[in-house]
């Protein structure tokens, strides 16, 4: 079964952090959030984790320039997410992926605000199958915002086919701090998902990075 081509856009700092250990995730130059908002204009869907939103709280929209707004997508296995989250207003359609575990009155709760609810059996989601339902409803085009976990689950599954790293002149630090990609991670460099070098630009202060990985799709 097809699934949508799978961008991943993140910004981080030069040490790979998304996030500093406190929670601070404003590292993206003003033009590289027009770059952003550019992108967004260009995709079916934009998704993210329940954890950047509860984090976060961002809205997921077109601002910065003209375009339509993007298909908002959540991966909330739990139903964890607010049902007062910007994500769930007006502005765009909104799905939300829950699994058969999460707790049913939290779910009709996220149904009532407007949000299409997909539900997944187990109790994760299978990612896989998610991306072939999103396919089914007309996505082609997914753009991947994270946060850390998803993005590691996602690309751990070879379900990205591109990636675009911005890289902010700024070193954070931080144990804690969160990396572009979290999980488990592989034991063995060898093991690791293979990257081809595409592009290398500079957007504002940053440096834009674009990847393909090896397994991608076509565009």
């Amino acid at each position: 079964m097809p699934r949508p081509y799978v961008i991943l856009n993140a910004a981080m700092t030069l040490d790979g952090k998304i996030a500093t250990s406190c929670g601070d995730s404003k590292i993206s130059s003003e033009a590289d959030l027009t770059r952003l908002h550019r992108l967004r204009a260009k995709m079916d869907a934009v998704m993210v984790g329940a954890g950047t939103i509860l984090a976060d709280n961002p809205s997921l929209t077109v601002r910065r320039v003209k375009g339509r707004n993007p298909i908002r997508v959540v991966v909330d296995g739990m139903a964890r997410i607010s049902t007062n989250a910007k994500i769930l207003d007006h502005s765009a359609r909104t799905i939300v992926a829950v699994s058969r575990a999460a707790d049913k009155e939290k779910v009709e709760r996220l149904r009532q605000t407007g949000a299409e609810i997909i539900i997944s059996d187990g109790e994760n989601i299978d990612l896989q199958w998610l991306l072939e339902e999103l396919y089914r409803r007309g996505i082609r085009k997914l753009l991947l915002e994270g946060g850390s976990t998803l993005n590691w689950n996602m690309i751990s599954q070879g379900l990205v086919d591109e990636i675009q790293v911005t890289v902010a002149p700024r070193i954070v630090g931080g144990a804690a701090a969160k990396t572009l990609v979290g999980g488990d991670g592989f034991c063995k460099v060898k093991n690791g998902v293979r990257l081809r070098l595409s592009k290398i630009s500079r957007v504002g202060s940053d440096v834009l990075l674009v990847y393909r990985t090896a397994g991608a799709q076509r565009d």
